[in-house]
Order: C-alpha cells, then sequence, then structure tokens
C-alpha cells in the first residue's frame, strides 16, 4: 500500500510531555496525569484511564452553576501517548512560570494539572452586561488553547485595546480590565449580531485574540 498519507502524517516523536502533533492536535506523553475538557480525546496508545473532573470542586462547581463558565473536565491519567483535539481548532501552548494567565473557558483544551485554577469575574465587567466570567490559572505549568481561526497577540502597552467579549481568548492576568460601549448600540462594529460592548484593555501585558467569535449557531426553536 502506498500514499503520502503515511509519509506526511506518521506520530512525531519528541522528549516534551505536551507538544502539537500539528496545528489542530495535541500529543501529550503521558506519565501521569493531565486535565482535559471532556470529549477531546481522539486516540491514545498505552494504558491511560478517564475520570470524570466535574467542575474541580464544590465551590467552582457553585462558580460554574451560577455563572455560565468553566470547563467540564476529565481526568487522565496512567501512562502512553494521548491524543486530544477540539473541533479541528488550532491549538497554541503557552507555558507559565509562576504567573497567571487569564483565559476564556471555551477555549481551554488541557492544563497541567499543578497549575492552581478559577473561575473568577472580568474586573470592570458589571452586571449591567451580564457578567463575565473566565477561568484564571496561576503557577507553573502548560495550557494549551485553542483558537477558531490563526489568532494575533496584541501587546496592551503600545496603545489603548479593545476586543469583543468572544474574540478575547486569554490575555495576562496583570491586565487592566472594563466594559465600553460603542457609540451607538446598533452600530454593530463587532463580528457578532449586535454586541453593544467590548473589553477593554489596560496595562503591561497581552492580549491573544482570534480571528472569528467562534462557529455560528443558527437560532432554532424547541
Amino acid at each position: 500500500m502506498r500514499s503520502n498519507l503515511f509519509s506526511a502524517n506518521v506520530e512525531l516523536e519528541g522528549s516534551d510531555a505536551m507538544s502539537l502533533q500539528n496545528p489542530r492536535l495535541l500529543k501529550v506523553r503521558l506519565n501521569g496525569e493531565l486535565l482535559a475538557r471532556q470529549g477531546a480525546m481522539v486516540a491514545y496508545q498505552g494504558a491511560i484511564e478517564f475520570a470524570y473532573e466535574g467542575a474541580g470542586g464544590v465551590k467552582k462547581l457553585i462558580k460554574k452553576v451560577a455563572t455560565g463558565e468553566g470547563v467540564p473536565l476529565m481526568r487522565c491519567r496512567g501512562q502512553g501517548d494521548l491524543f486530544l483535539a477540539q473541533h479541528a481548532y488550532e491549538l497554541h501552548l503557552v507555558d507559565l512560570e509562576g504567573d497567571s494567565l487569564t483565559v476564556n473557558g471555551a477555549n481551554v483544551l488541557a492544563f497541567d494539572p499543578a497549575l492552581a485554577w478559577d473561575i473568577r469575574r472580568v474586573e470592570g465587567a458589571s452586571m449591567f452586561a451580564g457578567g463575565i466570567f473566565n477561568m484564571v490559572f496561576t503557577g507553573t505549568g502548560r495550557i494549551a488553547l485553542s483558537a477558531f481561526g490563526t489568532p494575533v497577540v496584541l501587546d496592551a502597552a503600545q496603545a489603548p485595546t479593545y476586543a469583543d467579549l468572544q474574540s478575547a481568548i486569554a490575555w495576562s492576568s496583570s491586565l487592566q480590565t472594563r466594559l465600553v460601549r460603542t457609540a451607538s448600540a446598533g452600530a454593530l462594529i463587532g463580528r457578532g449580531s449586535g454586541e453593544a460592548f467590548q473589553l477593554a484593555f489596560e496595562g503591561q501585558g497581552f492580549v491573544v485574540v482570534q480571528s472569528s467569535e467562534g462557529p455560528f449557531t443558527p437560532p432554532h426553536n424547541h
């Protein structure tokens, strides 16, 4: 049997515990534990067990129910090669080195269980705007983020920086945030269907913005 498939797409070898097999597929050389989004496993080799992790504790469960934020997690445990993906989104790895990163829960694919995480209200987001909540990771470890389309990284220190609420997928937790409103509620300046608010970032740090607000879900009636 002959095909370019067998030469161009063979499994990559490497020493990193978490690496990209290709731009849309994460490979984890598991020797212990990993926390990942439920349903993200596409294949594995070896002796690996999967257990429902829930919201990560009672307090986080209460926050998840109240805010709608957070990730349905599974704990992957064992030894072997684990492959994870999320709807063929682009994947990007971020290493935290004793610092902190705020992430939209919808864009979290997997992370090192040594990282501390919590669900927090975005600073400056009022209940008038419905409340904006995201996940904050702190410590030392690696996170795999997903992006719907190729993202851009903006330096918030260079100029006042604004992003659609669903397009900003991650940012430095040191940044100050606030909600701003367009000049007109019907201005439709963003990618969405009429958001009147954008998230403003100020300070020293970066903002990762995906090139879409995410896949379009057509309206439907039950």
